[in-house]
């Protein structure tokens, strides 16, 4: 695979916003679970949340992304293909969903991390002529762009490999927590807590490979486990209903609202258990909400979703796969033989016997 200096921003495509979601970490204590745990299991991720990890993650020691000879971006397929077919190695089948039309409600907040990766573009860039290169990686990292070409060689991969993917209408983790909720997938795979927000019956976080996440701040790794929260057990230890738990995200803040100054996921935790909900909060004057609240609240409670959809795991096109990865996009033929081994291990008629009897009896 060849490697080639990212260009300037402006001339990037039309880029998808990276999703960020609310952060409950401070109240929720996952249960540790490994990838045996996981096998025999499928879980649908949220496409556009795994794709980002690979586009910051996946770069050169100067932060630079991988490219191929026609210089375009190769990160995110290098990152699809060797994690869903490892994890097709411990028998953990993938649902991969994508994003459609985001709620008006999150325009805002779109715009906000356009300017945002902007400038922590122009800062990698400063940090590299510096010759800063530890810095120069901690922001690059921060200037992720998804473009709608890089989505639509995603889903041809996908299909390629014999893996099913589904269009949401609007947000892939609402998509992805009604599917768990109708028994088409055990748990959903993201990193952001929003699918608990949506209905989402099991998340599960840190699905990596390395066992390792950057923290920014710090400029430095530290190791993970996969992270299992169980929806129903957490409203039964906080003691509160989903509806609560909608009404702590919007006041810790979420894709949709900024939140309420001063009030981080404990104390929102703590004033809604006193009160009993956010319109007792603001009839009492214990909080001003400068925002329809309600509008917010109805994108968590009725999300828009599909129904007609159709989980099909297909038949890998083996030489197409190898045509795209090699001939295509310049991957080194020895690793690509290795996902295609990958596949063809995973696609022996034991495995699809074991999904189909998990499908027939969930």
């Amino acid at each position: 695979m060849y490697l080639f200096f990212t260009p300037s921003f402006k001339k990037l495509s039309i880029l998808i916003v990276k999703k960020m979601g609310v952060n409950l970490s401070r109240i929720l204590s996952p249960k540790k679970i490994n990838f045996r745990f996981l096998s025999n299991k499928i879980i649908v991720f949220d496409g556009y949340n795994m794709l980002y990890q690979f586009l910051a993650l996946i770069r050169t020691p100067s932060g630079e992304l991988l490219r191929d000879s026609s210089l375009r971006v190769t990160s995110h397929i290098n990152g699809l293909v060797f994690r869903l077919t490892k994890l097709l190695e411990f028998n953990i089948r993938p649902i991969i969903v994508f994003d459609g039309k985001p709620p008006e409600e999150k325009a805002e907040t779109l715009m906000r991390r356009v300017k945002q990766r902007k400038k922590a573009f122009k800062e990698w860039r400063k940090a590299l002529s510096s010759g800063d290169y530890g810095k120069a990686w901690s922001k690059a990292v921060q200037t992720s762009s998804l473009t709608k070409e890089m989505v639509k060689e995603t889903k041809t991969l996908l299909d390629y490999m014999g893996i099913p993917w589904i269009q949401a209408p609007s947000e892939g983790e609402a998509q992805a927590a009604y599917m768990v909720s109708q028994g088409d997938a055990w748990a959903v795979g993201s990193r952001d807590y929003d699918s608990l927000l949506f209905g989402g019956l099991r998340l599960v976080r840190y699905i990596t490979l390395t066992g390792k996440k950057f923290r920014r701040k710090e400029g430095k790794w530290y190791r993970l486990k996969p992270e299992l929260f169980d929806l129903n057990e957490i409203l039964s230890s906080l003691s509160l209903s989903r509806e609560q738990l909608i009404e702590l995200g919007i006041l810790v803040g979420t894709d949709y609202n900024e939140g309420v100054k001063g009030i981080g996921p404990a104390k929102a935790l703590k004033l809604i258990k006193t009160y009993g909900s956010l319109e007792e909060l603001i009839r009492r004057g214990k909080v001003k909400i400068g925002f329809d609240y309600e509008k917010i609240k109805e994108i968590y409670v009725n999300p828009d979703v599909t129904k007609n959809y159709k989980v099909t795991w297909g038949k890998p096109r083996y030489e197409k796969i190898a045509e795209f990865l090699c001939d295509e996009r310049n991957f080194n033929p020895g690793r690509v033989k290795k996902v295609i081994d990958r596949l063809k291990k995973f696609n022996s008629r034991r495995h699809f016997k074991l999904i189909d009897k998990w499908l027939n009896h969930r």
